[in-house]
């Protein structure tokens, strides 16, 4: 084999691979987008209030508490519209009738996806869950939907249970995140 053609075939590789990589991440296909791309890259920080500079567009701010609420975005629930809640309002009540039912006699994991699933028109396997207290039902939260409506219910540490339609958050999930 000639020199110049073994370095061809270990450069190859990597050129495919540079290749398929740049190609990867349109934003402006993923589902979870709405079509919408990001925008540019943030050119500084954001003046302070006391400040009379112009900002730059976008910029970064400086105060802690905006730049954790930013960074947190994507586990606020999406908008829906009042139509979208009051259409799940059913399955809300029934999710909260079903959590009020187990509440009082206890059940296992899969029961509890099996009742919230029936309760709210899915699957079994479409149902997330959140706690691990099944007997009694207690700290425990359910959840599942389509698009971007969601139906969450729970079961708090004294048995009481209750059910509400939310937007599903950003990053695909019905139950909102714990931890980082």
């Amino acid at each position: 084999m000639t020199r110049m053609r073994l370095r061809l075939t270990a450069a190859l590789p990597l050129i495919l691979l540079t290749a398929t990589a740049t190609g990867c991440g349109d934003a402006g296909t993923d589902p979870r987008s709405d079509g919408v791309r990001p925008t540019r890259e943030a050119e500084g920080f954001c003046p302070l209030p006391e400040d009379d500079r112009p900002a730059p567009t976008p910029c970064v701010t400086e105060d802690w508490n905006a730049r954790l609420k930013e960074n947190h975005a994507y586990r606020e629930p999406m908008p829906i519209t009042a139509e979208q809640k009051a259409e799940a309002a059913p399955r809300a009540k029934a999710l909260a009738a079903a959590l009020a039912e187990l509440a009082d006699t206890g059940t296992t994991e899969d029961a509890l996806r099996a009742a919230a699933a029936e309760a709210i028109g899915m699957t079994p396997e479409q149902i997330e869950v959140l706690g691990t207290g099944f007997a009694p039902l207690r700290k425990v939260k359910v959840g599942g939907g389509e698009g971007r409506v969601c139906v969450n219910g729970a079961v708090d540490g004294s048995g009481h249970a209750d059910a509400e339609v939310v937007g599903r958050s950003a990053d695909g999930a019905c139950l909102p995140l714990t931890g980082h």
